[in-house]
């Protein structure tokens, strides 16, 4: 597994550099290690280099990792798009759900987490090129479903997580991110305006996290403010069949 070792160390150096170079603050930018499809092995041998942070697509394809690795250090996230018969099982197992597009899905993620876990963080998945292929929402119901997140008492909510069209060039990928970004900010000001409760209110300063780059655009994310890059293939090789 030393190609794991050294693809962890490649992305680690390039994402501080480029921290440096857009004058961001120090390990302001999180890797997330999208093991979808990874065998068990090739996460312990992340896990191994000080990886914490791992994301998964499917469902059927998480439960038995994490069900094996219950004594590592492992915060999961799930990046997948949410099946509504699969809720009870996301929020039980998960730490995170970055892909909440809905508040029909949001509800059943409130109602399955257990009280002897944490509230789930939650992110709202933004579809800012309106790809009817991708999931997520419009810039115009963002500001209405984040309320509504805010009255679940077993959710938190983190920020934004986008999936955008592909672009080759970097000048295309930094302008549809910065345009998340600005809706990041629009969030945040929002919200700080119409909150009313103490709880609302504590939730807000949580509202951390804008999560969008992946392998081939993640440069681009993290000039335009990403907090959380999605890396896969990079640091795990091809993907298992």
């Amino acid at each position: 597994m030393l190609d794991i070792k050294n693809n962890l160390f490649q992305i680690r150096q390039k994402v501080a550099l480029l921290e440096k170079e857009y004058g961001l603050k120090e390990n302001s930018v999180k890797i997330l290690a999208v093991s979808k499809k990874q065998s068990i092995e090739k996460i312990q041998a992340a896990l191994a280099c000080g990886q914490i942070d791992f994301g998964e697509n499917y469902l059927q394809d998480a439960l038995p990792k994490i069900r094996a690795l219950t004594c590592s250090n492992i915060t999961w996230h799930f990046i997948g798009r949410v099946q509504s018969n699969k809720t009870k099982h996301l929020a039980k197992y998960f730490a995170w759900v970055q892909s909440v597009d809905n508040i029909e899905i949001a509800e059943l993620l409130n109602k399955f987490r257990p009280e002897d876990l944490p509230p789930l963080n939650v992110c709202i998945q933004i579809n800012p090129t309106h790809d009817k292929n991708k999931a997520g929402i419009t810039e115009k119901e963002m500001l209405n479903l984040a309320e509504k997140i805010l009255l679940l008492p077993r959710l938190k909510l983190r920020g934004l997580m986008t999936i955008p069209e592909e672009f080759p060039d970097f000048t295309s990928q930094y302008k549809i991110f910065s345009e998340v970004s600005a809706l990041f900010l629009q969030l945040k000001t929002e919200l700080a305006k119409t909150t009313k409760t103490t709880n609302q209110q504590k939730y807000l300063l949580d509202l951390d996290t804008l999560s969008m780059g992946m392998s081939g655009d993640f440069a681009a994310a993290i000039k335009a403010g990403s907090t959380m890059i999605r890396i896969g293939t990079a640091i795990f090789g091809a993907r298992e069949k």
